[in-house]
């Protein structure tokens, strides 16, 4: 054993940096930007090197010309004191002036440029954390990776397609994240890709070499030993893959031998080593959360459905919404969620967009321990947090959350902004703060989040759904609508019904931008009641 660990040691690439990434849309239009610049200033050079050959191509046709002339009666060229004088000009001068256009370095201009923009550039970190983000969406939204090479996705505008070295650095990333599973799959499209005759930099023998690896590590030595076999027709000189064969051989022989001593009806069993158990997961509701985000979820009965309505919503007769009252849809029954539609402008999406573009920031969560604001693998999207006192437009935002609801906005949390890009997601969670978690906003000094209010500020070409895998709903973004639900009952113990999340973003961008109002303030406004569940 010890003998194949180090053989395959060596197989092991230089670790990449464990990011945590994530991108948002608008950063990635800025990158647009950025590359476009660099291609006319490439363009540009490539058009300055082009008039430099030019110009030398035109003196080495006259100079050709003039010297095929001049080698056929050399002493009678030279024996024109004219021919004779340019001669001595020409090579006392202008070779000297064409050796100094030749070694003139054009790209000046192009690799200032590009040293100025590399500063913007995304790192290995980022590239890890895109190739995380397809590897996401795979799962979620069981894609093949044939689909994904393709670019065969829904509500794309931008057809695009995968190389085998696209495939292959997949591949890759999930190799060096120990992500075998994901690995074999992309490591054999490369390969597909390659036997369907893409010309590529990438070689099958680099291919089966990770891809062998990632099949053994599953568990399936029989196809592992196959895998290797293939590699060394292709390269019988290859060390790594003449020890692994050696080993695969001596441990199915070592299996065999053992199982001449087991029954007959076991002796014909397929020969794999014991598979590496699959780790269990930290999301529970993995299964069903992904089944939500792709629009599989739990159906109402046709009895409950009865109970949803359209409404025009006053405000209990607030001035505001007398005349023009809000429309409301009932989205779900228990926990109650409604929708606002209709409740922000496009006017005020872009302003509210436009002050939080400059302070977009890795997204945060509450550590339940410390009680403050850490960064977390769960929660994938870029967010700015924006005051009331900084811009009218987010003061009447705030003040419409304040009319609709009835509840006190002077103790709830800043608005939030968040962009989720291609990828971007937070997975199930609790806004409120439970029983364990007694100082998670212990610092705010304004008790739980009672409720959650969310915009939504685009819509999503294909996923970005929030979804609430307790219950079964789903709610698909609209632009210019917003959702509101109660994350504490009235008896102030938390709604366990509430946990939802945020789906990956299959297709596009999702902007959203969110309040959490808190107990203190709301004492009269939403008295408490003796039932520990109403």
């Amino acid at each position: 054993m010890i003998q194949y660990i180090l053989i395959v040691g060596i197989l092991l690439p230089q670790s990449l940096a464990h990011p945590g990434f994530f991108t948002s849309i608008g950063q990635m239009t800025d990158l647009i930007h950025t590359e476009k610049d660099l291609v006319t200033s490439l363009k540009d050079y490539i058009k300055a090197e082009e008039d430099k050959l030019e110009q030398i191509k035109k003196w080495a046709e006259k100079l050709d010309r003039l010297t095929s002339t001049a080698t056929k009666d050399p002493e009678g060229f030279v024996g024109h004191p004219v021919n004779a004088f340019k001669l001595m000009k020409r090579l006392n001068t202008e070779w000297s002036e064409l050796e100094n256009l030749v070694l003139k370095d054009m790209s000046d201009g192009f690799i200032s440029n590009l040293t100025i923009q590399r500063q913007y550039f995304p790192n290995d970190e980022d590239q890890v954390g895109a190739a995380k983000a397809l590897l996401r969406l795979q799962d979620t939204y069981n894609l093949d990776t044939d689909t994904i090479s393709k670019g065969n996705l829904p509500g794309v505008k931008h057809q695009s397609y995968l190389t085998v070295e696209d495939c292959f650095e997949l591949g890759k990333v999930a190799y060096t994240e120990a992500d075998y599973y994901h690995t074999e799959l992309w490591m054999e499209q490369a390969l597909r890709q390659l036997d369907e005759g893409e010309v590529s930099t990438i070689d099958k023998v680099s291919v089966l070499d990770y891809l062998s690896y990632a099949v053994y590590q599953q568990g399936d030595l029989d196809k592992a030993l196959l895998l290797t076999k293939k590699l060394l027709e292709l390269d019988p000189e290859h060390q790594r893959a003449n020890g692994n064969l050696k080993y695969f051989e001596y441990i199915m022989a070592k299996e065999k031998d053992a199982n001449k001593s087991t029954s007959d009806d076991q002796s014909d069993q397929k020969t794999t080593l014991k598979k590496k158990g699959a780790p269990v997961d930290y999301l529970p509701e993995r299964q069903k959360y992904e089944m939500l985000c792709r629009g599989e979820g739990i159906k109402m009965t046709p009895r409950r459905q009865k109970k949803l309505f359209c409404r025009y919503h006053d405000g209990n007769r607030n001035p505001k919404f007398i005349l023009a009252p809000a429309k409301q849809e009932d989205e779900w029954d228990k926990p109650r969620i409604i929708r606002f539609h209709d409740i922000i402008s496009d006017a005020e999406i872009e302003i509210v967009k436009d002050l939080a573009k400059p302070r977009l920031s890795r997204a945060t969560v509450h550590d339940p321990e410390t009680g403050k604001l850490t960064t977390a693998q769960y929660r994938v999207s870029k967010s700015a947090w924006l005051s009331g006192y900084e811009n009218p437009v987010v003061s009447r935002i705030n003040m419409r959350i304040q009319d609709l609801t009835g509840l006190d906005v002077s103790t709830a949390e800043e608005l939030q902004v968040a962009n989720y890009g291609v990828g971007g997601q937070y997975e199930p969670h609790f806004d409120f703060a439970r029983k364990d978690e007694p100082d998670a906003f212990k610092e705010l000094g304004t008790g739980n989040r009672i409720a959650t209010w969310l915009f939504y500020m685009s819509d999503v070409s294909a996923g970005g759904a929030t979804v609430f895998p307790e219950v079964g709903a789903s709610v698909w973004p609209k632009k210019g609508t917003a959702v509101f639900w109660y994350n504490l009952f009235a008896s102030g113990e938390g709604d366990y019904s509430t946990r939802h999340a945020a789906c990956p973003v299959l297709v596009g961008n999702k902007w959203v931008s969110n309040k959490w109002l808190h107990e203190r303030g709301q004492e009269f406004r939403r008295p408490c009641t003796l039932s520990e569940l109403e």
